[in-house]
């Protein structure tokens, strides 16, 4: 999960110090410590074993092929059976369904369609107003939907704490919680010993404790959840099915794989980070890489010694950030502060694993929380977000109209992503309304400049963002970024 962190007004003349982070990453006992964590991901593996669905292996006729069998993409085929339940709507998954950023992430759950509020504000402050009430709408009736559709992902509505660890970072949790006010959230400011009381660490100056709104969730579940719920509805979901080429085909569409094709009325794009299957997409999303480990559970005494009772997520205030919350059988998942491009933009399992960036993880875990010396962890992995400069969800057509695709979450899109489902259904099917009729719909984000500048961009945009957090000043870089309204989120 990356999260759009501060705004110019949040950074703008405070007074700052040191941040505590990067701590010491050489130390032996950080070395035990990851000695044995599984490169791999935790959450998949609290599911119950299953057989894979039978790829593709002809030709076959469809009125909607959906390419992407994550949240976007099943979330979608429920939709259109909702809407038809006689439709025939066939998923394309190149793996398993849920096992790219589905279930790579975090598991926080919220309520923001825009990135966060303060990001609604910057770069969408005429529609916000409308975004803030359709993103709360969404949320309700997602959490609605898991109790229709009978989907058991440990769901637990603690909220979210955003943390001060450094003093600079205490003027944008002021800004943040009216700006939760007036948009009807709630948000509860607290200092340094109430934000003690709900979990400790030496670290912690003060903090936001977002009431509602946000939540957390086994996504695994989530999304294995709405694998079986689109199931009942009758979508047929081929799994190892990796599109590799889309064109036109009469009035509509065919999805060609190694080994069969779908030829459909309409084609919904939900491929995330992956290889674009419409050139156009590679301008706006940048493949970057966030990195997560799992602690082995911890008992009573452990679980004592951090408070926590609350089990709320929590999220510290920098651009470079971590985000962590407790698993349902009380490990902690730590995640985030880095966030990896690499030229190009590769994604693939050869970069799932990066030991630099869980040595830094497994330092400032323990700056954090001293409290937790001798722990170790369990898991280690990472995993392609789809980053585009403005943080959110963006729709696009392709192949005159009869392909739709919605992607660019960068991070934040466990529940944005219902919503980007039905909206690019909605596109797909021309239905006009609301939502559709909205600039946040229609327009997309500003493309990243092509290789290598890309990079080097991307690589400047790291940088300036590393020397805020530790000056609390935006500097000319980010000021010339916030002025038209891009950026590169870390």
């Amino acid at each position: 999960m990356i999260w759009a962190r501060q705004t110019p007004a949040e950074l703008g003349s405070c007074r700052a110090l040191p941040i505590p982070w990067p701590a010491r990453t050489s130390h032996p006992s950080l070395q035990r410590s990851l000695a044995d964590a599984q490169p791999e991901a935790f959450w998949p593996q609290t599911l119950p074993a299953r057989d894979p669905h039978a790829p593709l292996e002809r030709t076959r006729e469809a009125d909607l092929c959906i390419v992407g069998g994550g949240f976007t993409g099943l979330w979608a085929a429920l939709y259109a059976k909702e809407l038809e339940p006689r439709r025939e709507v066939v998923v394309l998954e190149a793996g398993r369904c849920g096992s790219g950023a589905s279930v790579r992430n975090g598991g926080f759950l919220n309520y923001s369609l825009t990135h966060g509020i303060a990001n609604g504000m910057a770069r969408f402050p005429d529609e916000l107003a409308a975004l803030e009430r359709l993103g709360t709408a969404n949320y309700d009736a997602l959490l609605s939907d898991l109790g229709r559709h009978r989907i058991s992902a440990e769901l637990e509505t603690t909220g979210e704490l955003d943390v001060a660890v450094a003093p600079h970072q205490l003027a944008g949790l002021s800004e943040a919680q009216r700006l939760f006010e007036q948009f009807g959230q709630r948000a509860e400011l607290l200092d340094a010993e109430a934000l003690q009381a709900q979990i400790r660490s030496p670290l912690y100056l003060g903090g936001l404790w977002q009431r509602s709104g946000a939540a957390l969730v086994n996504p695994a579940k989530l999304a294995d959840g709405l694998r079986g719920a689109a199931l009942r509805a009758g979508v047929e979901i081929h799994e190892h099915s990796r599109v590799r080429r889309l064109r036109k085909h009469g009035a509509g569409v065919e999805a060609l794989t190694g080994t069969g094709a779908v030829r459909a009325e309409r084609l919904l794009l939900a491929t995330s980070a992956y290889a674009p299957l419409v050139p156009a997409i590679g301008r706006y999303v940048a493949p970057v890489y966030d990195y997560v480990l799992v602690s082995e559970p911890l008992g009573p005494e452990r679980l004592a010694q951090l408070g926590w009772t609350g089990r709320q997520g929590v999220g510290d205030s920098g651009n470079r950030f971590h985000y962590y919350r407790l698993t349902a059988d009380n490990r902690i998942l730590w995640g985030g502060y880095d966030a990896v491009y690499r030229r190009g933009g590769p994604v693939g399992p050869e970069y799932d694993q990066h030991q630099a960036t869980f040595r830094r993880l497994a330092a400032n875990f323990f700056t954090n929380f001293p409290q937790l010396e001798g722990v170790r962890f369990s898991h280690r992995w990472g995993g392609a977000i789809d980053t585009c400069s403005r943080f959110s969800v963006f729709f696009g057509r392709a192949l005159g109209g009869r392909a739709v695709y919605a992607l660019g979450y960068t991070g934040l899109g466990v529940g944005a992503s219902r919503f980007g489902a039905r909206t690019g259904l909605d596109l797909l099917d021309r239905r006009t309304g609301e939502v559709t009729a909205l600039r946040f719909v229609r327009r997309r984000p500003v493309p990243f400049p092509p290789e290598p500048l890309r990079q080097a961009v991307i690589g400047l945009t790291s940088n300036r963002l590393a020397a805020a957090d530790r000056s609390g000043q935006r500097g000319l870089w980010l000021r010339t970024l916030d002025r038209f309204g891009v950026g590169f989120d870390s």
